[in-house]
């Protein structure tokens, strides 16, 4: 009944979502290329690229869960070099991201929840084993998946405080929904106690912790920095702050705060990175309107302009805000001066750059905490404390050479979630698991729902 239920509210919202849908499909070519995949076709030369081979199916929203399963894609590739690695994204910008990973072997939009759909596409990817990323809970995807005798396992699980309310509302909902995972993998114990509370098997929860912290820590030689320099066209020698996955509300502080340090004669070049690229046009008027010349990062290839103090540098691209984070000096991180909840500050730690946030970090409520704990970064409430931080430490490289080694240092601390996930996924891929079982004891849990075992 409950799948009946669902599928009949499937339906009814598709007049609702079409007009957008075919506007979307008029205005960006991408979207009308992944028309077919999205109903569970997959083209030819991507079918005979499977034909015959194992295949693990990795499933990432967007950008942020993309990146996150960076170290995880690296480790099935290595462990399992035979098989094939199918990358699953929802959003076109998630996909730009998937098609630069040299782990993945195929790239595809993620299904419509659409019974007809996933049935398609999983008979035709036929993978052995589906990860879903952080909390990509599709209903008719992981039923289908069950019946197909096909297991499946969430990674780098993670229940915000803004979902978790809704979440237990509807727990009856999802208990059934849940109990086709075979093993859930959550970031944290609170994560493992909200999962349970909303009907999550306890047996099969494990504590992995975030394999965020498990990026890369590749040190910048004085010889690509300069490189990336000139890529950027940004000058040597002046200091660079990075305003990266900004959201609306907060391009016009930063852009504010920026204009008032260059009046007061501060050196320095702003490098704005919205976290939709779409808004590029938005934003670049907010920078006219403070007075400020801005230059799009898609206009700077083949040109040797350099940019200068007091000029701004709009990147309206996807894939490079790593590389634009190792030549900064400064990074701000958005989502966190408006009510988003934060993004991921563990990007620019793990180039040894101080971060700036601010009070709105729920959705990264302890990596925040690791960073002031560990003062890797500096928290601000509002746009004055912003504007009185950067005066701080744009005139203090010392200091800023001093929280960007203590960021480092959170990294090398925290990681080893990837191996973590592998043991799991290891016991699913040989049939020695599921859930609880396997060389991993099953979790013990208190009347309250905790989880008091952590696996090793």
């Amino acid at each position: 009944m409950l799948y009946l239920i669902y599928d009949i509210l499937l339906f009814l919202a598709v007049p609702l979502y079409l007009p957008f849908f075919l506007f979307r499909c008029a205005t960006r070519r991408r979207v009308r290329k992944g028309i077919a995949e999205r109903l569970g076709f997959l083209a030819k030369d991507k079918r005979a690229h499977l034909q015959g081979c194992e295949t693990l199916w990795v499933h990432a929203v967007s950008v942020g869960e993309t990146i996150a399963a960076r170290p995880l894609l690296k480790a099935l590739k290595t462990r399992y070099p035979e098989k094939k690695i199918v990358l699953s994204t929802v959003t076109e910008t998630g996909r730009s991201i998937a098609e630069k990973l040299s782990e993945v072997d195929v790239c595809i939009y993620f299904p419509l929840d659409f019974g007809f759909a996933v049935r398609r596409m999983l008979k035709t990817v036929h993978p052995s084993l589906i990860m879903v990323v952080e909390t990509e809970i599709w209903p008719n995807f992981l039923r289908c998946a069950h019946r197909s005798g096909i297991r499946a396992v969430l990674v780098n699980g993670r229940i915000s405080d803004k979902s978790f309310g809704g979440y237990r509302r509807f727990s009856w909902v999802f208990r059934q929904v849940l109990a086709n995972f075979d093993a859930l993998c959550v970031q944290t114990e609170e994560d493992a106690r909200r999962i349970i509370a909303i009907g999550a098997p306890p047996a099969r929860v494990h504590v992995a912790n975030n394999l965020k912290y498990d990026i890369p820590v590749t040190p910048v030689s004085a010889e690509s920095k300069s490189s990336l320099l000139g890529k950027y066209c940004l000058p040597s020698g002046v200091p660079v702050f990075t305003a990266g996955s900004s959201h609306r509300g907060e391009d016009e502080i930063v852009l504010s705060v920026y204009r008032t340090l260059i009046r007061e004669g501060q050196e320095t070049v702003l490098v704005l990175a919205p976290r939709h690229p779409e808004r590029a046009e938005e934003v670049a008027k907010i920078a006219e309107q403070n007075g400020l010349r801005c230059v799009r990062r898609s206009q700077l290839d083949g040109k040797s302009v350099q940019l200068h103090t007091g000029e701004v540098l709009l990147v309206d691209t996807v894939g490079e805000l790593m590389d634009i984070y190792a030549i900064s000096d400064l990074v701000f991180v958005g989502g966190s001066l408006v009510p988003v909840g934060g993004h991921n500050l563990l990007e620019p730690a793990s180039r040894a750059v101080p971060v700036i946030f601010g009070p709105h970090m729920n959705n990264f409520r302890e990596i925040a905490a690791l960073i002031l704990h560990h003062k890797g970064g500096v928290q601000v409430q509002d746009s004055a404390a912003l504007m009185e931080t950067l005066r701080q430490l744009l005139d203090n490289s010392a200091e800023r050479l001093r929280l960007g080694e203590n960021g480092l240092r959170i990294l090398t601390e925290n990681c080893g979630s990837t191996e973590r996930h592998m043991e799991i996924i290891a016991s699913l891929l040989s049939g020695t698991g599921t859930g609880g079982t396997s060389r991993n004891s099953p979790p013990s849990v208190t009347p309250e729902g905790m989880v008091t075992h952590e696996i090793t």
